[in-house]
């Protein structure tokens, strides 16, 4: 249902942590994602913060994109704790970045 991968999420995940030095990378990151993976990146943040539950991910994904009124972008730069939460709501879903941030890693 998703249409980001788990390695997208991870370079966000790892850019997010190094936010200060970094935001413009992730911001032409995210220049670079359709508008459905910015979507899917704003609905798994919303599970990994618990706002919506995994099960409700066709929900969190309609929200998204039904009530939009700021750039995602924006919107994901501007939440504390992103990475934290792309992380936790990629495990509710039963999504594994281990091994998409460890190739990232030992890429670099």
């Amino acid at each position: 249902m998703l249409e980001i991968t788990p390695s997208k999420v991870a370079q966000v995940v790892l850019m997010g942590r190094e936010l200060d030095r970094a935001e413009g990378e992730l911001r032409g990151f995210f220049e670079r994602l359709t508008d459905d993976e910015m979507l899917d990146l704003v609905a798994i943040m919303w599970i990994g913060r618990e706002s919506f539950e995994p099960q409700e991910l066709a929900e969190a994904l309609r929200t998204a994109r039904d009530e939009r009124s700021a750039p995602s972008a924006d919107y994901l730069l501007g939440t504390p704790h992103l990475s934290d939460h792309l992380e936790n709501g990629m495990d509710s879903l039963g999504i594994s970045m281990v091994e998409a941030e460890e190739n990232l890693i030992n890429r670099t």
